[in-house]
């Protein structure tokens, strides 16, 4: 865990609490090529010694991959899905769209790969129109999916299902009412809204923070080597609160124990960057 993974955990911990809520951990390693079993210790661990308490733990999803497939299955029976076949070399000329990826132009929309030939991924199909929600930090958002996407990957080429399909199936599967996360993910959110609309199910409330960045503008994540979080919890914790724009606790907390003792319920959603 580093200071970026920090920020999400420390806000929806204070949300689930203030609430009454249940606070899950999950493992999302849905991509097993990048799981390590020594990085999971070390999370649970790291969450421990910075006060953490999880009222559950979801299942890995790497083990739960047969009931994403069974789920694919059914869009597939359905026709809201169709395999791709295009490499990242066929799209490097298409537009960029809001999220930074690339707007997949329909190419085996329009025609099919020999589907008896691997790899490809299998894409849904989404519609040209406007998805609408409040989001509880940063307020009304909108994105029109056929305009700023295209048509995006549920399982991609190499066999893995995609970060979307598996949150909403997950989410679902697990009553998940409200999702507190970075920021950086608030550009894919309309994707997931269709995702939901598409199985028929509610979606849950969002709440998007703010990211911590790099001092050259870069998301500060292990791949832009952020540090690890150091074993002095209190004054990160600190940090952290700050950052996300929280009052000033009083009196000033000198323990872990002492900062969520009194944090969640000072927990201000309105004061959030």
């Amino acid at each position: 865990m580093h200071f970026g993974s920090l920020l999400a955990a420390l806000a929806s911990y204070c949300d689930a609490r203030q609430h009454r809520g249940k606070w899950l951990l999950r493992i999302e390693d849905v991509d097993e090529s990048r799981a390590c079993l020594d990085a999971i210790d070390h999370i649970k661990q790291t969450l421990q010694r910075y006060g953490f308490h999880w009222d559950d733990e979801a299942p890995r999803q790497s083990a739960r991959t047969a009931i994403y497939q069974k789920a694919l299955d059914s869009l597939i029976a359905q026709k809201q899905v169709y395999p791709c076949a295009c490499s990242r070399l066929q799209l490097r000329d298409a537009a960029i769209g809001v999220s930074g990826e690339r707007i997949y132009p329909g190419y085996c929309k329009r025609t099919p790969p020999d589907a008896t030939r691997a790899p490809f991924a299998w894409r849904v199909i989404v519609p040209d129109k406007t998805f609408v929600f409040h989001d509880r930090a940063q307020g009304k958002q909108t994105q029109n999916l056929a305009r700023d996407c295209g048509d995006f990957v549920l399982k991609r080429r190499d066999r893995y299902f995609a970060y979307h399909w598996a949150v909403v199936i997950d989410d679902t599967e697990q009553g998940i009412t409200d999702v507190v996360r970075g920021g950086d993910i608030l550009p894919l959110t309309a994707r997931h809204l269709f995702l939901y609309e598409l199985i028929g199910v509610t979606p849950p409330n969002y709440l998007h923070i703010p990211i911590a960045m790099t001092n050259d503008g870069q998301k500060l994540s292990k791949q832009t080597l952020a540090p690890p979080l150091p074993d002095d919890a209190l004054p990160v914790l600190l940090e952290a609160w700050r950052f996300l724009g929280q009052p000033q606790l009083s009196p000033q907390p000198k323990t872990v124990e002492a900062f969520w003792e009194s944090a969640p319920a000072r927990w201000d959603v309105a004061a959030i960057p």
